[in-house]
């Protein structure tokens, strides 16, 4: 099976969790990730505890005895998983396998849509959901979860998209990139760069490089960036726009309906 490929390519075994001593694996793995204050953790371990004990959805990764990736998330409303937070060590495909076996684990329940939350601004994550897995983002969320005390969120404002993964992998006609307008690009200097949108169909909205380096080095810079992608994807996703893909030099593709 597909999912069953992916982790042994990546040299991992991936089941769903039962035992508080795996939690504990969790927890640890997710603070080695994101380091993030005490009140200010992805999920506890009794929180996983209990979501194991009520049928959603606790799956880790391992390397021979090693925890390397784990994801938890909780059934949602129509008929859908809400893949709460995953994990994984970077660049092995622990995270691509872990999207097929939790993918695979919602198909064997009926449910029709897997969805998540990301920041916008984060290329290779917008990369792994638009292009890899296919996943589109449906609504564009302000500062979804407040303030963030972590290593890689803090200081900076929670915008996420909701990405949603239809377990069916429909197919959907590709927007032409022939005559799209770069609505945000990034200008010399390093900041964005906002058009007039006029009258085109098919709208580039510009990322930064790497947001997370910005933010340590140049905080205004990486504010500006939040601020323009709010305007520019957030407004035109409130309005009625859908995000048809995201190209390889890091911009999301809005069409205008």
């Amino acid at each position: 099976m597909e999912h069953e490929e992916a982790a042994a390519r990546a040299g991992v075994v991936i089941r769903e969790l039962r035992e508080i001593g795996e939690f504990e694996q969790v927890y640890r793995l997710f603070d080695e990730i994101w380091h993030p204050e005490p009140a200010n953790v992805p999920v506890t371990v009794e929180l996983m505890a209990g979501f194991a004990h009520t049928g959603n959805y606790v799956a880790g990764a391992f390397a021979g005895d090693d925890l390397v990736g784990a994801s938890v998330g909780f059934l949602a409303s129509g008929e859908a998983l809400h893949s709460h937070v995953t994990g994984a060590v970077i660049g092995k495909g622990v995270g691509y396998a872990l999207k097929l076996h939790q993918r695979a684990w919602c198909r064997e329940r009926g449910l029709g849509r897997i969805t998540w939350t990301f920041d916008p601004l984060v290329r290779r994550n917008a990369h792994f959901n638009l292009v890899k897995l296919g996943a589109r983002p449906e609504a564009y969320l302000t500062e979804f979860y407040g303030a963030m005390a972590d290593a890689i969120n803090e200081g900076d404002a929670s915008d996420r998209l909701l990405a949603v993964w239809r377990i069916t992998g429909e197919q959907e006609q590709k927007a032409g990139l022939d005559e799209a307008y770069p609505l945000v690009r990034e200008a010399d200097d390093g900041r964005p760069l906002i058009g007039d949108p006029g009258g085109h169909r098919v709208l580039l909205v510009g990322t930064p490089r790497d947001v997370e380096r910005l933010r340590r080095q140049d905080a205004r810079k990486a504010m500006a960036w939040r601020m323009a992608v709010r305007e520019a994807l957030g407004g035109a996703m409130a309005a009625g726009a859908r995000v048809a893909g995201f190209t390889e030099r890091g911009e999301y593709v809005v069409v205008i309906n």
